[in-house]
């Protein structure tokens, strides 16, 4: 009689990084029903990591603007190649899960580089930690870890929820997918509502708090750790299959070698190239990888959908600086436009899952998951057209552009009576006087040059005086002209204006100073000195608000009512004369504000979500159902792949810039267009695998293998078997 082994004794940290436990173990069910109590944890994870990602990513690309100060199309194409960079690498987490740490150690590990990335972030944010270098390089270092952890996760946190169910539980686990995605977009609902709140309404360090923006996703996170590792002990683990991938890819190298081999030998016509590495390898696994192929195969045309939706968070908010966004006192932030995505899915998902899906099935038609996915495709296309329109509109409103030997001149009439310019060509200007009340804004006039910079003798007349004075204009450029008593006669003073709208969403307001001696203004927290006798000040650029701001004349103190400064409106403030503790203005708009309303992008925005309902959640659940129990994982990490290379075609066309903006949303619809005819013939001819097939295989090959793990046979164990 064998003496009795001695009982193997874990410790609490040895049980808690286990890589498995029972799978068939009995798991608490919530309320009696067939849901594991255990995916309460993943749910209120991914809620709470989601915020955390989304949240950092609504502000992102104005952090880029308007911290790092880089331009549009810089911001764009970092934003997505962090974007793309956090859907590639879940081809390195998905393998990590499934042949070493198992899924649980891997999604531990990984969120804790997800935390840190999200501190660095955070401290990079602050203005008086280091310069603008050191700020730059804080914020790579924390976009690339948060790239890695996010990514690392991603394919094994849904892939996780899923094994906690059991086989005949099937209708319950996709159920679990709608309310995960339902997570997903409860987390991102908030966040992107709340982040551009803490960066624009919140002030710190004299500005824009995007240290808050970022900090308290990174605190998300770290609740989303806390309560992962809460539910450790109620979690199903499966072990990790082996270098599953390995095995994948020395199957298909050997069915290709082996076919290539046998090229020009009479054999016969195998059903499916794969079939060649039958000499070799177990029906099992040839079967698996067949799986995993044709599902790879159907997802070559997927790219382009992402190209199209995530451009949410970088071409769709700059749009949306462009615009009012006035809601009849509530003033939106351009980035919190994004809400609009996750709080049309919450809304859409029961609309799809509990009237539109069984009304097709009350009509007996069949909503197969590729016809799904191609309507998707459809929807997202139309989002972009509309995305167009909305562009062409918002155009409309920009100021005017001077042609190829053209300035254009606005005129500025100080003086007390009105009065008429004559510039060569015959191009008359009638101005009444700034005085007057009501008070006429000025408008810019093309003047036509014989050169590209010509000097201009312009005549000046007031009833029966005329004068002149001379001006110097430069082709394609805009300037106002000053003119203004000075004794008997009229003087002008030319300046030269920014002929394009303050960016951003800002205001653009600068001064002219009337009086003798020097002014100096003060606007939100900026401050400019004007020089007396028709000084100009800089421009200054603030956020939209009524302004009461206030000037100092020779060391007293002065209040002036500017009123609103609009979205994207450029503004002239001439100061005056003093009456108490009051200074008198006149305000000009020199750019029209953007009066083209942000409620204009709903449209866009219930399309692209719509698409997003039959496209992603779909795809998600396909994913799974066609993916063996060993590589569920590795082809959620395909799906995710895709997004990555979506997001790569982005960052081609931002940096080619070649198109006008409303062409190149044109330019991506027409794209997917195409792509979702291609998608729609691939899908017609995809035949889904049964996964009970994998189960008669299995249990045909353990009949005949004496290790049923055992991917590889020897040539010997063949002939055994033959």
């Amino acid at each position: 009689m064998e003496p009795e082994k001695p009982r193997e004794h874990k410790s609490g940290l040895a049980k808690f990084f286990a890589t498995s436990s029972s799978p068939s173990k009995k798991v608490p069910k919530l309320c009696g029903t067939n849901y594991p109590l255990s995916i309460v944890f993943i749910i209120v994870n991914e809620f709470c990591e989601r915020f955390s990602y989304y949240g950092m990513k609504a502000v992102l690309t104005l952090y880029f603007l308007n911290y790092l100060h880089w331009d549009e199309n810089l911001s764009t194409t970092v934003y997505h190649a962090f974007s793309g960079l956090c859907y590639f690498t879940p081809i390195l987490g998905a393998p990590i899960a499934d042949a070493w740490l198992g899924k649980f150690n891997t999604i531990f590990w990984l969120s804790i580089l997800y935390v840190i990335g999200h501190v660095v972030k955070s401290v990079g944010a602050i203005p008086t930690v280091g310069g603008v270098e050191l700020h730059v390089a804080l914020s790579m270092i924390g976009l690339v870890a948060i790239a890695f952890g996010t990514g690392g996760i991603k394919p094994c946190v849904s892939a996780f929820g899923g094994d906690q169910f059991e086989e005949e539980h099937a209708q319950e686990r996709s159920k679990f997918f709608s309310i995960f995605y339902l997570s997903i977009n409860a987390g991102s609902l908030i966040s992107t509502f709340v982040t551009p709140v803490l960066r624009g309404d919140v002030q710190c360090f004299g500005g824009d708090c995007y240290a808050l923006a970022f900090g308290v996703p990174a605190a998300l996170m770290c609740v989303a750790l806390v309560v992962f590792v809460s539910g450790s002990g109620m979690y199903k683990r499966y072990p990790p299959q082996g270098n599953v991938l390995s095995s994948v890819f020395k199957c298909i190298g050997f069915a290709l070698k082996n076919r290539w081999k046998h090229r020009t030998k009479q054999y016969p016509k195998r059903e499916h190239w794969m079939d060649w590495a039958t000499e070799k390898y177990p029906k099992k696994i040839i079967t698996e990888v067949k799986m995993v192929t044709r599902v790879l195969f159907l997802y070559i045309p997927l790219p382009m959908f992402w190209a199209l939706f995530d451009q949410q968070g970088s071409r769709w908010t700059l749009q949306a600086t462009r615009m009012n966004t006035d809601f009849k006192g509530f003033v939106a932030q351009p980035d919190q436009i994004q809400i609009l995505n996750p709080l049309l899915i919450l809304i859409l998902i029961p609309v799809f899952d509990l009237g539109i899906y069984p009304l097709f099935k009350l009509c007996k038609l069949s909503f197969k998951p590729i016809p799904k996915m191609a309507v998707g495709m459809i929807l997202a296309a139309l989002a972009f057209v509309a995305a167009a329109v909305v562009e062409v509109k918002i155009n409309e409103t920009n100021p005017p552009a001077p042609h190829a030997k053209q300035s254009l001149v606005q005129v500025f009439n100080l003086a007390a009576d009105e009065i008429t310019i004559t510039f060569p060509g015959d191009v008359n200007i009638t101005q009444p006087s700034l005085y007057n009340n009501p008070m006429v804004d000025p408008d810019y006039v093309r003047i036509n040059l014989p050169d590209l910079r010509s000097n201009l003798q312009v005549a000046l007349l007031r009833g029966r005086n005329s004068f002149t004075c001379e001006v110097s204009l430069r082709e394609k450029a805009a300037y106002s002209l000053l003119v203004f008593e000075n004794g008997n006669g009229l003087h002008c003073k030319q300046v030269t204006d920014e002929n394009t709208k303050p960016p951003n969403g800002l205001a653009r307001v600068r001064f002219i100073n009337t009086r003798s001696t020097q002014v100096n203004v003060t606007v939100s927290d900026a401050a400019e000195s004007v020089d007396g006798n028709y000084g100009v000040s800089a421009p200054v650029e603030t956020k939209r608000a009524s302004y009461s701001g206030k000037c100092n004349i020779e060391g007293k103190d002065y209040s002036m009512q500017l009123g609103l400064l609009d979205f994207g409106g450029a503004y002239t403030v001439i100061l005056d004369k003093v009456s108490g503790d009051e200074i008198h203005v006149i305000k000009t708009e020199d750019i029209k504000a953007n009066s083209f309303h942000v409620a204009w992008q709903v449209p866009q925005y219930v399309l692209i979500s719509a698409g997003e309902v039959m496209f992603s959640i779909t795809g998600l659940e396909f994913s799974y159902s066609q993916a063996p129990a060993s590589m569920k994982s590795v082809l959620q990490g395909g799906w995710l792949f895709t997004i990555a290379i979506g997001n790569v075609i982005v960052l081609i066309v931002a940096q080619a810039g070649s198109l006008a903006q409303w062409a190149e949303f044109v330019l991506f619809a027409a794209l997917l267009i195409a792509v979702c005819f291609i998608f729609s013939i691939m899908g017609y001819f995809y035949v889904p695998i049964d996964p009970d097939d994998l189960k008669e295989e299995d249990e045909d090959e353990k009949k005949h293998l004496p290790d049923e793990n055992q991917y590889e046979m020897t040539l010997e164990e063949k002939k055994t078997r033959i």
